[in-house]
């Protein structure tokens, strides 16, 4: 059984940093992706960054791009999302994410490509 857990998040001020982290834990033995989505109130959920599991490449959304960075750690199962200057806009449930499934390979922002989640952690981000 795989589980997907995530640490950190909190309260921090508008301009602030707050490091996120994700463990996978389990039958991780064929893990192609990890991701980072986030739900806003009243908001769909909707991608925030991912990275591919063996060649390492990184993806973000356009409103994160240059202040959110998203790094794995191979021995670990593990993931991080590394968020600098943030807004309030920024405030949401950030949920980590895992894919051990082929999928189409290159649609890493689509939720269908990951099969694992958890449970979510607060962010918000005071003005």
């Amino acid at each position: 059984q795989v589980k997907v857990v995530e640490f950190g998040g909190g309260l921090v001020q508008a301009g602030g940093s707050l490091r996120l982290s994700c463990a996978a834990s389990g039958s991780t033995f064929s893990m192609y992706r990890m991701g980072w989505f986030r739900q806003a109130p009243g908001k769909e959920r909707e991608f925030v960054a991912a990275v591919t599991w063996h060649g390492g490449s990184t993806y973000a959304a356009d409103d994160v791009k240059g202040r959110f960075t998203i790094s794995r750690d191979n021995a670990k199962n593990t993931v991080s999302l590394q968020m600098n200057s943030l807004k309030p806009e920024d405030t949401a449930v950030y949920y980590c994410a895992l894919g051990t499934l082929r999928g189409t390979g290159w649609d890493t922002s689509n939720p269908s490509e990951y099969n694992y989640w958890g449970q979510g952690t607060q962010v918000t981000v005071s003005s």
